[in-house]
C-alpha cells in the first residue's frame, strides 16, 4: 500500500495505473479480465483514481518526426530573480514549442525541453520569445542528436 499526500493506493489500484499505462485504450472488460475482477468494480476504481487526480489524463503519444518537429532541445537557463519566484516558469509554460519546464538546483535556474522544426525554427524561438521574457539572464542550449530512450511511462511499484 502507498500512502502519498493523503492518497492511499492499494496492489489492486497499482496493477490497473500498470495496465492503464501500457495501453491507456484497454477496455474496462479486458482490465476486470486482466485482475479477476469485475467490470463494474474496475471501472469505479479507474472513477476513483481519476478523482483523487492520480489518473490525470488520456493521451496520444504522436512521433514528432511525422509532424515535422525533428528539432528536440533541452535549454538551460538562468533568471534574475529569487528562488522560488514562478514568474519566469509561468512565461515559458504558455510557449507552445516549450514541452517540459522544470525549476532546478544548481547554477541554471530552469531546464526547458522544446521540440522544433529545424535549427532555424529553434532560433527564431529563443529571438521571438525566449528574448521577451525579460528575467532570463542566460541561455546555455543543448541539441539532441539521436534519441537512445524516451519514456513518460512510471516505474509503478507491484505493492
Amino acid at each position: 500500500m502507498i500512502i502519498e499526500n493523503n492518497i492511499i493506493l492499494d496492489k489492486i489500484d497499482l496493477a490497473i495505473l500498470r495496465l492503464m499505462q501500457e495501453n491507456s485504450r484497454i477496455s474496462n472488460v479486458h482490465m476486470a479480465k486482466e485482475l479477476e475482477m469485475a467490470p463494474s468494480a474496475v471501472l469505479e476504481r479507474v472513477k476513483k483514481l481519476e478523482q483523487k487526480n492520480v489518473i490525470t489524463q488520456y493521451t496520444a503519444r504522436i512521433n514528432p518526426v511525422a509532424v515535422d518537429l525533428k528539432l528536440l532541445a533541452f535549454i538551460s537557463m538562468k533568471a534574475s530573480h529569487s528562488i522560488g519566484c514562478t514568474t519566469t516558469a509561468t512565461e515559458l509554460s504558455k510557449i507552445k514549442e516549450v514541452q517540459e519546464v522544470h525549476i532546478i538546483a544548481g547554477d541554471d535556474c530552469y531546464l526547458v525541453k522544446v521540440r522544433t522544426t529545424d535549427s532555424a525554427s529553434l532560433m527564431a524561438l529563443m529571438r521571438d520569445s525566449f528574448s521577451k521574457i525579460t528575467t532570463i539572464q542566460s541561455i546555455k542550449t543543448t541539441i539532441v542528436l539521436e534519441t537512445v530512450k524516451e519514456d513518460i511511462q512510471l516505474v509503478i511499484p507491484e505493492k
